[in-house]
This record gives C-alpha cells, sequence and structure tokens, in this order.
C-alpha cells in the first residue's frame, strides 16, 4: 500500500518511508497491537518530517485524494487537548483504555481517526508510512484495534450510547473514573443522543463529560446551533470556549473532570467543505457525475411534467442526491427516522420522497415500517455506494423485506420515471429506488417500457434456442453490458429486484444450458436466489458475498468481484464451461 503511493509523496517523504520499511523489515517480537509495532519503527526512525499535526493532516488527504479533512482539523483542537491531559491511551497497551487513565475516552465522532494519527505522528509515537495510505489500508474511521475504545460502524450517534454504556458500567463496579465523549453538533441530531442523555439524566450517572465539536455543519449547514439549554438540564453545567485553542479545550475540560458531577463543553470551531477534494487539474476531461446525483433533476423534470405536490426529506443528503437548485427539500440533519416521520401525515396525493443511505435507513427500519403501512405515496431514495459509507451487503434485500415495499434499481433517467408513475399507479406500495453512487454513462436500452419486466441488452442471435445467457439487476447490468461488448451473449437486463416475467421467458430461460444472474448486490435472498426460487431457474447467482470494504468504489469493484475485466473471464466461462473440451 505505502509503495503504491510513492508517485504522490515528495522527495523526502520517499526517503523517510523508505527508510522506516527497511526497518519494518528488520522488526522482531510480538506486538499486543498494530500501534505498539508502529511506535517500535517511529521510535527506530526518529526524524519527523512535520511538527505541525494540521500539516499532516493536510498531506494525508493530499496522498489519499478523499477524505474528512474539514471534519478532521476541526476536530484536531479538541484532539491536541486530549493527549495533553493524558485521556489517549498509550501505543503498547493491549486493550482501549488502560485502567489507570484519568478518564475513558469514547470518540463519538467516528471518522476524525486522521487527527488522532496525525497527533501521534508529531509527538513521535507513529511512523510517516501508514499515513500515506489513509482509505487504502490505514481505516478514516476510529477501531477498537488502532487504540480508541469504541469500533464505528456506520452509524453515527452510537458514541453517545457507548460513553453512557461504560459510564453506567463503571458506577456499577465502584469506579470513580469519569467518561469522555468526543461529539459533533450535528451528531447530536441523532434519536439515539436524546435517548442516551436522558437515560444518563434519570440513571443518576455522574461521571459522563461530553465534548461537543460545535461548527454549525453536518454535511449541510444546521439550522440552528447546540441548545445550550437542553444538554444542561441533563448534564449539569455546560462551559462555552473557543474550540480553535487546544490550551482553553483542555482546561475547561480538566476543571469537569475534577469536579462532581456530568457536564459538557461546546467548542465553538469551523468547518468548510465536508469531503476532501484534491484541486481539479484545468487540463482533465470534466468527470461525469454520479447517478445519484441526478436525483434532483429527474425529480424536477417529474414535478413539471405531471403538475403533482412533492414533498422532499432528506438527512444531510441533499448533495448526494442534487437536490439542491432542483427542488425544494427540508434538511432534517442527522435525525433519519424524522425524515421519514415527516411524511406520515401529508396528504395521499402528495408525492413524499425520503433521500437517504444506508447509514440512516438501517437505524430507522421500524419507522420506515410505520410509514409503508399507513402512507400513500412514498418514494425512498436509497444510496448505494459499497465505499465508506453504506450497510451490509443485503441492506437492499432488506428493504425488499418490508412489508408493502417494491424495489428497484434504476440506472436511466426513464427507468426513474417509469419507478415513480408506478407508485402513483399504486400508491399503497412504498417503492425504494436504489440509487447508485457511481459515474456511468446511461445504457441505450432499458426497462422504462415494462419497469417490472425486463428487457434485451443483447439479444439472442436465436430467436427460438436459448443456448447460454446472462441476467443482470440494476447497475450490475451496466458493468455486465461493458463486460461484454466483445462477447456478445445474450444479455437480460431488470430493474426491478423482485420483476415479473411472462411465462414465455421463464420457458425459455429454464431452457437454457448455461444462465448466470449478475447483481451488484448481497446475493443471500437477493435478485439472483429471488429468481431460482419463484422460477426454479436453473441459474448460477452471482453478487456480492461478504460485507463492505473501507475503499473507494472502484476498488469496490475489484475485491467483490464486479470489475468488467472480472466479469468478462466470468461470461466467457458461462460460453465455455470448463471440461466441455472448448477452448477457454
Amino acid at each position: 500500500m505505502a509503495r503504491a503511493s510513492l508517485p504522490r509523496l515528495t522527495a523526502d517523504e520517499v526517503a523517510v518511508v523508505e527508510h522506516e520499511l527497511a526497518v519494518w523489515e528488520t522488526l522482531a517480537g510480538s506486538y499486543p497491537v498494530p500501534l505498539a509495532e508502529l511506535a517500535a519503527v517511529a521510535a527506530a526512525v526518529p526524524e519527523r518530517l512535520y511538527d505541525d499535526s494540521a500539516r499532516v493532516l493536510l498531506r494525508m488527504h493530499e496522498i489519499a485524494g478523499s477524505g474528512n479533512h474539514q471534519s478532521c482539523l476541526s476536530s484536531l483542537p479538541l484532539v491536541r487537548a486530549c493527549f495533553d491531559l493524558g485521556l489517549v491511551p498509550e501505543t503498547g497497551s493491549d486493550t482501549a483504555s488502560t485502567p489507570f487513565a484519568r478518564a475513558e475516552l469514547i470518540v463519538g465522532r467516528g471518522h476524525i481517526a486522521p487527527s488522532f494519527y496525525a497527533e501521534r505522528y508529531v509527538r513521535g509515537s507513529f511512523p510517516f508510512t501508514p499515513l500515506t495510505t489513509l482509505h487504502h489500508g490505514l481505516t478514516g474511521v476510529v477501531d477498537r484495534a488502532w487504540g480508541f475504545g469504541n469500533t464505528m460502524r456506520y452509524s453515527l450517534g452510537v458514541g453517545v450510547a457507548q460513553a453512557v454504556s461504560l459510564a453506567r458500567e463503571l458506577r456499577r463496579c465502584g469506579e470513580r473514573r469519569k467518561v469522555v465523549c468526543l461529539a459533533g453538533d450535528g451528531e447530536l441530531h441523532e434519536g439515539i443522543t436524546f435517548e442516551c442523555l436522558r437515560f444518563a439524566y434519570e440513571a443518576g450517572l455522574d461521571n459522563l463529560v461530553l465534548v461537543v465539536d460545535a461548527n454549525g455543519k453536518g454535511i449541510e449547514p444546521l439550522r440552528a446551533p447546540v441548545n445550550q439549554e437542553y444538554l444542561s438540564a441533563y448534564l449539569g453545567t455546560i462551559v462555552n470556549i473557543d474550540g480553535q485553542d487546544s490550551e482553553s479545550v483542555g482546561k475547561a475540560l480538566a476543571q469537569l473532570l475534577d469536579a462532581p458531577g456530568s457536564g459538557g463543553v461546546l467548542c465553538a470551531t469551523r468547518k468548510e467543505g465536508h469531503s476532501f477534494r484534491p484541486p481539479a487539474d484545468p487540463s482533465a476531461p470534466q468527470r461525469r457525475p454520479s447517478f445519484a446525483t441526478g436525483s434532483g433533476r429527474f425529480l424536477a423534470d417529474w414535478q413539471q411534467a405531471t403538475d403533482r405536490p412533492l414533498a422532499v426529506f432528506t438527512g444531510d443528503m441533499a448533495a448526494r442526491f442534487g437536490l439542491s437548485g432542483a427542488v425544494d427539500y427540508e434538511n432534517v440533519g442527522l435525525a433519519e427516522t424524522l425524515s421519514i416521520g415527516l411524511t406520515l401525515s401529508l396528504p395521499d396525493d402528495t408525492l413524499k420522497v425520503v433521500a437517504t443511505d444506508a447509514m440512516y435507513y438501517m437505524d430507522s427500519l421500524s419507522m420506515l415500517t410505520e410509514a409503508t403501512m399507513s402512507t400513500r405515496n412514498l418514494l425512498v431514495l436509497a444510496g448505494r455506494s459499497w465505499g465508506a459509507w453504506g450497510g451490509a451487503s443485503n441492506a437492499l434485500n432488506l428493504l425488499d423485506q418490508i412489508m408493502n415495499t417494491r424495489c428497484y434499481e434504476p440506472v436511466t433517467e426513464a427507468e426513474f420515471t417509469a419507478c415513480v408513475t408506478r407508485l402513483l399507479t399504486e400508491p399503497a406500495t412504498t417503492h425504494v429506488l436504489s440509487m447508485v453512487d457511481a459515474r456511468f454513462a446511461e445504457p441505450g436500452t432499458d426497462c422504462s417500457a415494462d419497469i417490472d419486466g425486463a428487457v434485451w441488452i443483447t439479444p439472442p442471435a436465436d430467436d427460438a434456442n436459448l443456448d447460454h445467457a446472462v441476467i443482470s439487476f440494476g447497475y450490475a447490468g451496466v458493468l455486465v453490458e461493458e463486460a461484454n461488448r466483445e462477447l456478445g451473449l445474450p444479455h437480460l437486463h431488470c430493474a426491478a429486484l423482485r420483476p415479473c416475467l411472462n411465462p414465455a421467458l421463464i420457458e425459455r430461460l429454464r431452457r437454457c444450458r448455461s444462465l448466470l444472474s449478475v447483481e451488484y448486490n448481497g446475493v443471500s435472498g437477493g435478485f439472483g436466489e429471488g429468481l431460482r426460487a419463484r422460477h426454479l431457474l436453473p441459474l448460477t447467482v452471482y453478487g456480492v458475498t461478504g460485507d463492505i470494504f473501507n475503499c473507494v468504489h472502484d476498488k469496490q469493484l475489484t475485491r467483490h468481484g464486479m470489475a468488467p475485466a472480472q466479469l468478462a473471464e466470468l461470461l466467457r466461462e458461462l460460453r465455455n464451461p470448463p471440461g466441455n473440451g472448448a477452448p477457454a
């Protein structure tokens, strides 16, 4: 991983990485955690390229080309204060926290792990080499293996829950230590944080200190500042300080740790753009926007054509779906359950759109179930990336299991519009549209004429016989089409997760000698297995078999065997199975 980043490094950085890698090869001994091994390398190569962790953070993101630089930078003074107060576990500890620590530290802002790596580096306990692999080896999200007391998955707000859980357990065991939780003001929108603070108050917990990075932004600007009176009602003393001054943060936090009872520190910080983007190369061709970002335009075109009332709600996902400047929408912040709840009492004829993604709808399935049983004309746009954000590999399948839902994965605007039109004819059934966060050209052939059926992307040459064929669902159809351009295998495409195929087509597929289904989706209970179970088709199911990997989309394709070149090999085997005597 580190060697792959060498072309993006300065000459001095290359020299340090080469030196550190040489030291790594000579290491001997057992290290209880990765941080201990990294500390050994850092001690052997003590030269520091940079002495400012803010500069280190920037270089990490410049080398990676992506990440949450501004979020990490916003919280960096808070992180420095935690180091100064001895709240960050030692690198050699084989547990997430040491029993003699001044207090336990829980990092709720899970995506600010790079701030801790950068600070460890300038303090001499972290080498430079792993910093060059951010998001390509070194995780950008807090993880127990990397010295954090909790492991974030994809759900914001869970850090406060973990802090309350630990605070309760310490008190139950008679421990006097407090628990410090680093959180963000956007994170406090999560329903679970309200529940946790209420519980902590009612349970009489007097050992919880909440440190809030109050930068006024989630992905989008927040509607209002953090309500200090609300926090004070549950936590007691709330201190307002300049969050960009590590000394001020440390002083306020130390006072709360020494004083009796719980409390909180509101740290006023600044945050610019949400996601890091390297400067654009003016000579490079303009990048195609992702398909998901077309959602706002699709909805605007549909509303103009139908003149139907439209209500759009999203939890900080407006940019992902291209809503700004296209349609009016309500940003509920990170209150994903509220985005669904606000649809429950709207007029029946209003098209209600909830724009969300796996990290949100996985947290609000109970409310979504309520909505599907009582709300008419409900359209759920479920963002799908398999990148750093996202749920388990069967997230789309889970939505299909909710009562009164139908799931689709459109790959053209025409398919998107066909799905919305279908909803208007069956308003009691919630339509879930899996909106792929990937960049691709819309295929020339789609299922818009029969959104529940199937269409031949590459028709079979023989109208009667069908020796081998591939049938794909949603985005996988785009990938298969690219893989199949030179092979020309018969290729059938579906936009519906549970398509309704006509009897003649089903019978034709049953007689097929080699039939393959491909889906960019968890195969368990998914598209292919559904076809096989409902129609007794002799098909081989191919798709995502494991959970997500924390890396960019293009690497996701390769790791899951879904890249076009990998699919092309699969299609060659379909046409010429091993052992039939034909050339591979």
